[in-house]
This record gives C-alpha cells, sequence and structure tokens, in this order.
C-alpha cells in the first residue's frame, strides 16, 4: 500500500479585461459618490433667505360670472397659510420681496357625463386663478399664468352640499401649483 500525501492546490487568477475593467469602474464609481455632496431640502422651496424675507400676498377677488361669495376669503386664508407654513419668510401687506397678485376668473360646471335615463350623472366643477407673481431680488422669475383645478360631484347631490368641500379641494390643488412656481422653482 502506498501512501501519499495530498498536495495543496495552488489556484491562479485569469486576470482577464473584462474584470480589470469591471474592477476599475466599480473603484472610480466609489470615488466619484464619495466625492459628491448631495443637498436637500426639506421645505422644498428654493428661497435665499439673506435676500428674500418677505412676501405680501393680495385678495383675489372673483371676477367670474358665476360667484359664490365665501370663495375670495376662503383662497385668501389658504394661500397665506400654505406661505406662513412652508416658509419662512414673513407675510406683510404689500411691497414684499415677493409679490402674489390675481384674480378668480372662472368658476364654473358642467355636465361630465349623462346617465342611461339621458339626466346628467356627474357635474364637475372648474376653478382657474389667474397669477401675477413678483420676484423683486430676480425679475427674471416674474410671471402671469393662470392655474386650474378641477372636481367632480354626482349630479344628484345639491350642489350647495358638496360646494364648500370641493372647493377647498380645489383651492388647495391651485395653491400646491402657484407654490410650486413661485418658490419651489421645480
Amino acid at each position: 500500500m502506498s501512501h501519499t500525501t495530498a498536495q495543496p492546490h495552488h489556484y491562479t487568477t485569469v486576470k482577464t479585461p473584462g474584470r480589470i475593467l469591471l474592477f476599475t469602474f466599480c473603484f472610480l464609481l466609489s470615488a466619484i459618490l464619495t466625492s459628491c455632496s448631495i443637498s436637500y431640502k426639506f421645505t422644498g422651496t428654493s428661497i435665499n433667505y439673506d435676500v428674500v424675507k418677505t412676501i405680501s400676498i393680495d385678495k383675489f377677488p372673483i371676477r367670474s360670472a358665476y360667484v359664490w361669495a365665501p370663495m375670495e376669503s376662503m383662497f385668501y386664508n389658504s394661500i397665506v397659510d400654505e406661505y406662513s407654513q412652508k416658509t419662512k419668510l414673513k407675510v406683510i401687506k404689500r411691497n414684499g420681496d415677493l409679490q402674489v397678485s390675481g384674480e378668480i376668473v372662472e368658476y364654473s360646471q358642467t355636465n361630465k357625463s349623462v346617465a342611461a335615463d339621458g339626466y346628467s350623472a356627474q357635474t364637475q366643477l372648474k376653478i382657474t386663478v389667474n397669477v401675477r407673481f413678483v420676484n423683486n431680488s430676480n425679475h427674471t422669475q416674474d410671471f402671469e399664468q393662470r392655474f386650474s383645478a378641477t372636481a367632480d360631484y354626482d349630479s344628484s347631490q345639491q350642489l350647495s352640499a358638496v360646494q364648500e368641500t370641493l372647493v377647498q379641494e380645489m383651492f388647495d390643488d391651485i395653491i400646491d401649483q402657484i407654490f410650486n412656481a413661485t418658490v419651489a422653482n421645480w
């Protein structure tokens, strides 16, 4: 019987061009990622508070053919709250570093769909607000633009039963659009 001792196997690593390329790519990628700086703004705004400290927001009068009186104060209170809660800007009566003004130019309802009996099944409300924005620290950002939102309700309901809720939902949508256009710069 012969006794043989097992020799350890020596494996040699073959460096293929693909492995070298992969290693180089990973190394460069990690170097780039560690050298990059990423900054997040959790407020969602791009305001330079060293330059811009105040905002003036005018009341938005109703200039549409169809009018629901509480809309003017609802819109004004909601837009002031938006800027007060989401920015560090001080809201002042006039001559702010940023200025927002405009009017509610459309409040309308249209039949959206018809039921089998020939009567309207859904009604759509629409609000459009014309906005003028002035940035006194950078007039290239000034604009005048219209913002709209719609909401549907079942035609079997009276408008008076759903109006306040739907108008507030549409105002929230429009004010988000205005906020993004004025101070978020997306």
